[in-house]
């Protein structure tokens, strides 16, 4: 007997920002594993009597190997269960969904991928601006600051990056950022370009730091607290 996987994006944390389709999943599963960033009022939503497995990963803390995950989901699922992997944001961006579905495809167990709200979306809007702009803002680009082992990634396309027409999302930046300007400074980028902290993103603990790529490091260090953020850099909107 085997049952089925929804890969279910929670958004940025808001239970408001949830699709229509993510509660229905989460109202009907046998068994959530969950992202520790998809944890507080989105379980809510889950039916009642369902098992509540946390799975999440968050950097510099003790957290279950990606391995474990994917044998958790095969083995509820051949169970016949019903199950939902909620996962943060939206769930193909940096968020380990490959390594889930080779696990599942390899047992033989259908799934679902049920998309969410970005974070970088989110971030956006809270800030008050959009992430594209006519002329001076003509393509985004998501990128992450830190590799496997913690590190900002050595093989980054500085040349990508550094284009001033660019919007640039930087996931799991913050312990990075320094480094990552002073790359992307060498590389051409104006120090001046408007920079903006966004951490918890749409929660009660929301915060937005404006400031420049020049100045971000140590605005970071001075103002930054716990929680997950994303860092924008590029012609932002006026107001930024």
């Amino acid at each position: 007997m085997s049952g089925f996987v929804s890969f279910v994006s929670s958004g940025p944390g808001d239970p408001e920002l949830l699709t229509l389709k993510a509660v229905d999943r989460l109202g009907r599963a046998d068994a959530v594993l969950f992202d520790d960033l998809s944890a507080g009022p989105i379980l809510a939503h889950a039916r009642a009597g369902a098992d509540l497995v946390g799975v999440g990963k968050r950097a510099g803390r003790p957290s279950p190997r990606q391995d474990h995950v994917s044998r958790l989901l095969v083995d509820y699922a051949r169970t016949g269960a019903r199950v939902v992997r909620l996962k943060s944001g939206d769930s193909g961006l940096f968020g380990r969904l490959e390594e889930e579905l080779v696990a599942l495809r390899a047992a033989g167990i259908g799934y679902e991928i049920i998309p969410g709200v970005p974070s970088a979306m989110a971030a956006a809007a809270a800030a008050g601006i959009p992430l594209t702009r006519r002329e001076t803002a003509r393509r985004v680009q998501f990128v992450t600051g830190h590799d496997l082992t913690g590190a900002l990634p050595e093989d980054m396309n500085m040349a990508a990056l550094a284009d001033p027409q660019a919007t640039t999302v930087i996931f799991m930046g913050k312990r990075t950022f320094g480094e990552l300007a002073r790359r992307l400074t060498a590389a051409g980028l104006p120090p001046d370009t408007p920079a903006i902290l966004a951490e918890s993103v749409s929660t009660p603990a929301q915060k937005l730091v404006r400031g420049t790529l020049a100045t971000m490091e140590s605005l970071i260090a001075a103002e930054a607290a716990d929680g997950p953020a994303l860092i924008l850099l590029g012609p932002l909107a006026p107001g930024a």
